[in-house]
């Protein structure tokens, strides 16, 4: 899909591209594709570049466009969270963003930028606002894991399961992917420091700056507790399986002492009870019992039981 944004106290939509439009380019079919490369030469070893689910953040020169490489964050399939690549082309009067991915980051970007009036005139600045809702999407979605880890912890304790397991450790994946993410759009920024010098807002520099600190802290502090979180259900887990275990050690030496004297008694020998002994199968019950609860009380002592 692409659309044409005009900025003027916000972007809005218009038909046609006039010169210092935005051409934003979203899931974009090879018909779309292919227009766009001839309307407006677009570098195509970029585009195949942004087209890799894991392409970096990085800045380059291609055919005279200024090529920015940004990871924004999306909701994933199998991992809660995933990152995506959006490939920014400058040159002259032209603008265009490029995503293959669908995300909600674009339209709330828009739909931002209206409800605070906000008039945008250089493209560094364009970048640099990419960013810092980049980061914004990033401390949001952190939010939402941590719920999520929330959830799970609840779980985990009323039934230690498999799928709470799972899903905690998928998280973890969420964690390490945007912490990577966030850490390359921090270097980004200080390359756009660079290759920009002074041709950019300092203000919103600094911003997007402390925005990018505050997503890389809260990640780092979110992946410590999710750590510290599976260590501690990793030793319950251990200290619930060691429980189990000696109960079961425990049943096996309770009944192991009436079958060990019945089987003495079971013998084909003189053991000194006459078989015509009416009281004899009831004494070795009896002696078996007394012992085996001998036994359940001692391990009850020593706290097996």
């Amino acid at each position: 899909m692409v659309t044409y944004l005009k900025c003027s106290d916000g972007f809005s939509i218009v038909d046609e591209w006039t010169p210092g439009c935005w051409v934003n380019v979203e899931t974009p079919t090879a018909d779309e594709l292919g227009r766009l490369k001839n309307r407006f030469g677009l570098p195509e070893d970029f585009l195949n570049d942004i087209s890799d689910i894991d392409e970096r953040p990085r800045v380059e020169n291609n055919d005279g466009w200024s090529c920015t490489v940004l990871r924004i964050p999306v909701e994933g399939e199998e991992i809660p969270f995933v990152t995506i690549p959006l490939g920014v082309m400058v040159k002259d009067d032209y603008v265009v963003t490029v995503c293959f991915y669908h995300n909600t980051l674009i339209a709330d970007f828009i739909d931002h930028t209206r409800k605070r009036h906000t008039t945008i005139g250089r493209s560094s600045d364009f970048i640099l606002r990419l960013l810092k809702s980049s980061a914004y999407w990033y401390i949001r979605y952190l939010k939402d894991v941590k719920n999520i880890v929330a959830e799970a912890e609840v779980g985990l304790k009323k039934s230690i399961r498999n799928e709470d397991l799972l899903k905690l450790m998928n998280l973890q994946k969420t964690f390490v992917i945007f912490a990577t993410s966030i850490s390359g759009n921090n270097i980004l920024l200080e390359r756009i420091n660079r290759v920009y010098g002074q041709d950019f807002d300092k203000e919103l520099f600094e911003d997007v700056s402390i925005e990018l600190r505050q997503a890389d802290s809260t990640v780092t502090i979110a992946t410590q507790m999710l750590d510290r979180t599976m260590d501690t259900y990793a030793s319950v887990i251990s200290n619930n399986v060691n429980a189990i275990m000696k109960r079961l050690t425990s049943i096996s030496l309770i009944l192991m002492i009436p079958t060990l004297i019945a089987s003495f008694y079971g013998m084909n020998v003189d053991v000194g009870i006459s078989m015509n002994n009416p009281w004899a199968f009831g004494a070795i019950i009896g002696a078996g019992f007394i012992l085996a609860v001998i036994t359940c009380l001692w391990l009850r002592k020593i706290k097996w039981l």
